[in-house]
């Protein structure tokens, strides 16, 4: 491994947080950072950690077969409500979205709580703000929510077909979801 690759290695190392290609460039001095990526990425597959990149950033994280041995060592998260569940999939499938938006999709108002523990999550950002009356705030995810769910980009996130095979949705579920996807497709 030459030195450039053993350099680029060790600023993903020594990262807390996922790394743009940029960001390891600063850091590691000048090279191919994508070859050097590709080559970490080779070398580490199979191995009992694993050099991934999700959303244009790349870390390094425990093979998914192995998550299991780590798992009582871990905090346990608090669940989300069920509000927080569907204000975070409203935001991941239309943002940059305001809160009435959110609120006109789910046909219900939502406490400033519900978007704060998102936020606290670092799951979901202030996106600026929208050029309208009032010029209310809008919400986008984060990179840390691609990271989380495994995502590489918000295209990846599941769609309706999914759902259904999964049998993650009841008819109320399937009607709504189906109403906002429509919705947020015609915004594109």
């Amino acid at each position: 491994m030459d030195d450039f690759t053993r350099a680029v290695e060790a600023v993903l190392f020594a990262s807390g947080d996922p790394l743009s290609p940029d960001d390891i460039a600063l850091h590691a001095g000048v090279g191919d950072v994508s070859a050097a990526l590709a080559s970490l990425a080779e070398r580490y597959t199979g191995h009992g950690i694993e050099l991934v990149e999700r959303g244009g950033r790349w870390h390094f994280q425990t093979a998914p077969d192995l998550a299991h041995l780590l798992r009582r060592t871990r905090e346990e998260p608090r669940r989300l409500s069920r509000a927080a569940t569907e204000c975070l999939a409203i935001i991941a499938y239309h943002e940059p979205v305001t809160r009435a938006e959110i609120e006109a999709i789910r046909g219900v108002q939502i406490s400033k709580g519900t978007i704060d523990v998102l936020m606290e999550a670092s799951w979901v950002r202030t996106a600026g703000r929208r050029e309208s009356p009032g010029r209310p705030l809008l919400y986008a995810t984060t990179p840390a929510f691609l990271t989380h769910f495994g995502l590489s980009s918000r295209r990846d996130l599941p769609g309706i077909d999914d759902l259904k095979a999964a049998g993650l949705l009841d008819p109320l579920d399937e009607a709504a979801l189906s109403l906002s996807l429509e919705t947020g497709a015609d915004e594109d």
